[in-house]
């Protein structure tokens, strides 16, 4: 018969206990380890993502906008009296020289005051010469009425001298010559006054006739602005070109100063660039210029910013120094690249989708065996269209992703398949 122990039975016991506690502590440790292990570093396909070396030399800094091909001379042709579009001769496009009509307005009330300053002016020319005539027989009657009084004093002198001799002789009295000598005095006087009048007359002529010369003078200058006005009803292009636009219609009611007509020379182009105004403030006057028409490039310099910025972009004017490409015209697409400087040693990468001049980002960079990258802190200096500078962060022959790697802001690390 068997005896059961008492002390076998507790050593059991104890065992059990101990065992139960080993694995309870290992199955605490392999909870805590595996909620301290982090997240297993995502795959991203190698093709997927933009990569690039970092290099060290030569950096040509540039800045890139869109912009269009504009006349540097461009006429427009404003309406110089109140019309109706009658007729539009010639269409955008057409080649057109100074005298060439492009449009032809209508305004009876023009030309009905064109002839109403016409008939003025004949009556005031009429006038002249009814003065003119006028003025001349006055002359005459002056004249001849000089010459009777002229006439007059020497008879009254002839018969003074006479009746003075005979006084002395005895043979007149004295009253008689007394009254001869007065009479020869005063038509003497009146011939005096008589050839002072003569002396001021034509003064007094030319004086009349200023005044009606210079009413022919305003009637004719009536008459030659409203003839003018009439001639001006047929719009010429007044210069060598091409007519590029016509803003109005046949029977729309123009008044003066309306836009009519456009015209350039298109032979004469420059380009305005819109550069984003965070890029424009290295742009300076001179700088070298390419213009990228799409069926070649021209060489240029900055002739013009803008002081003004707006919807984000400042406007720059680039003169064209090169000969402009086959089918280059106003209004066309262009692209276009400003020089700003050539920094001769520095250390340099492809531009980051997000990287901002002057600015710290986090970068991809790649590790010695390629397969795979981890997130590093990078501050970026001056910038171009396409290179960046490195200021701290990353060294030569570096690789780093430059693609928009916003999809893994979670992750320090990412593969590389």
């Amino acid at each position: 018969m068997d005896i059961p122990r008492k002390e076998a039975a507790r050593r059991k016991r104890i065992r059990q206990g101990i065992i139960g506690l080993v694995l309870l502590a290992a199955a605490g440790g392999v909870s805590w380890g595996l909620s301290r292990l982090k997240p297993a570093a995502p795959s991203v396909e190698r093709a997927t993502v933009w990569l690039d070396t970092v290099k060290r030399g030569p950096m040509l800094r540039q800045v890139r906008g869109l912009g269009t091909l504009v006349p540097e001379d461009i006429l427009w042709i404003p309406a110089t009296t109140d019309g109706r579009v009658e007729q539009q001769l010639a269409l955008p496009g057409i080649v057109v020289k100074p005298d060439t009509v492009l449009i032809v307005l209508s305004n009876p009330e023009l030309q009905q005051a064109t002839v109403d300053a016409e008939w003025k002016l004949r009556a005031a020319e009429a006038e002249l010469a009814n003065l003119k005539v006028k003025l001349e027989s006055d002359r005459l009657t002056q004249e001849a009425a000089a010459a009777t009084v002229e006439s007059e004093a020497n008879k009254s002198k002839l018969t003074a001298d006479r009746d003075v001799e005979l006084n002395k002789l005895g043979l007149e009295a004295d009253l008689v010559a007394k009254t001869s000598v007065a009479t020869a005095q005063d038509w003497a006087n009146r011939t005096r006054i008589e050839k002072k009048r003569l002396e001021i007359n034509p003064e007094a002529i030319k004086a009349q006739i200023a005044v009606q010369q210079a009413a022919v003078e305003q009637f004719r200058a009536l008459w030659d602005l409203k003839k003018s006005q009439v001639e001006a009803l047929r719009v010429r292009a007044g210069v060598n070109g091409v007519l590029q636009q016509v803003p109005v219609e046949v029977g729309q009611r123009v008044a003066v100063g309306t836009n009519l007509a456009r015209v350039v020379q298109p032979e004469k182009l420059k380009a305005e660039l819109k550069i984003p105004e965070t890029q424009a403030k290295d742009v300076a006057m001179g700088q070298k210029a390419e213009v990228d028409t799409r069926n070649g490039i021209i060489q240029g310099r900055v002739s013009r910013i803008d002081p003004a910025a707006k919807d984000g972009t400042v406007t720059v004017d680039v003169k064209l120094e090169g000969a402009l490409p086959q089918g280059a015209r106003p209004d066309l697409s262009v692209d276009g690249t400003i020089e700003i400087e050539r920094l001769t040693d520095v250390l340099y990468v492809g531009r980051p989708t997000f990287g901002q001049p002057n600015s710290q980002v986090t970068l991809f960079k790649l590790d010695a065996d390629g397969k795979g990258a981890t997130r590093s802190q990078v501050k970026l200096g001056r910038s171009s269209v396409n290179t960046i500078e490195i200021l701290e962060g990353l060294r030569v022959g570096d690789q780093v992703v430059l693609s928009d790697m916003s999809a893994q802001d979670a992750y320090d690390r990412i593969r590389l398949n």
